[in-house]
């Protein structure tokens, strides 16, 4: 036989061998490249240490609460005057669009009260119920809250004396996304406009969520 020949067959069965090992042991990536164009990682998702607040619903809420679920954490207050109730309205504005997004998991929000004091669970629970009967409000100690809070990338304090009724609590207007094994991967910052409240943008939170998903 044509020594060239079988050198030739050798070589085409090698080249098939190539083909259907690179298609089953190591399949076509399906990440299209894309990047999110607004959501700020963390340079490591951050395991959300243990901690135990309580639902809205009265029930417990932990650290294993947050997973098997996609969560968009926001820190406030109910007598927040302007960047807790807008962000609440614009998140339930964009909430029928998350839930529609192609995920094994599901897209929950989770308003995180750093006023114990003065948001009882029924107030919490009217609250959030007002915004969307789906959001989950959940509130606890200061010395459960704070911890949590930092361990996010966030920050709370008390800006002035509780003895006025009408005290307000300086707090982060960001977003944090927890993911499903809940850790918590980077934040939904506020945009900064002259004459506009600095809350998260809606609209970039529902360009790259589908995005951040994906990966």
């Amino acid at each position: 036989m044509n020594q060239k020949f079988i050198v030739g067959v050798v070589a085409f069965v090698a080249l098939i061998g190539g083909v259907i090992g690179a298609l089953y042991i190591a399949p076509p990536s399906t990440d299209n490249g894309e990047t999110p164009s607004y959501f700020q990682a963390y340079p490591q998702p951050r395991a959300v240490a243990p901690f135990t607040l309580l639902h809205h619903s009265g029930e417990a809420f932990t650290e294993q609460s947050l997973k098997e679920q996609w969560s968009l954490v926001f820190v406030g207050y109910t007598f927040c005057p302007d960047i807790c109730p807008t962000t609440m309205a614009e998140l339930n504005g964009i909430y029928p669009q998350l839930q529609q997004l192609e995920s094994s998991y599901p897209v929950r929000v989770v308003f995180v009260s750093i006023d114990p004091e003065r948001d009882s669970l029924d107030r919490l629970s009217e609250y959030v119920g007002y915004f969307n009967k789906e959001f989950i409000a959940v509130t606890g100690e200061h010395k459960s809250l704070f911890p949590l809070v930092r361990n996010l990338g966030m920050m709370y304090a008390v800006s002035e004396s509780t003895d006025n009724p009408n005290y307000l609590v300086d707090h982060s207007a960001s977003i944090v996304l927890i993911d499903p094994k809940g850790r918590a991967v980077g934040r939904f910052k506020p945009t900064r406009e002259p004459g506009k409240l600095s809350i998260s943008d809606p609209q970039q939170i529902l360009a790259d969520m589908p995005i951040i998903i994906a990966k």
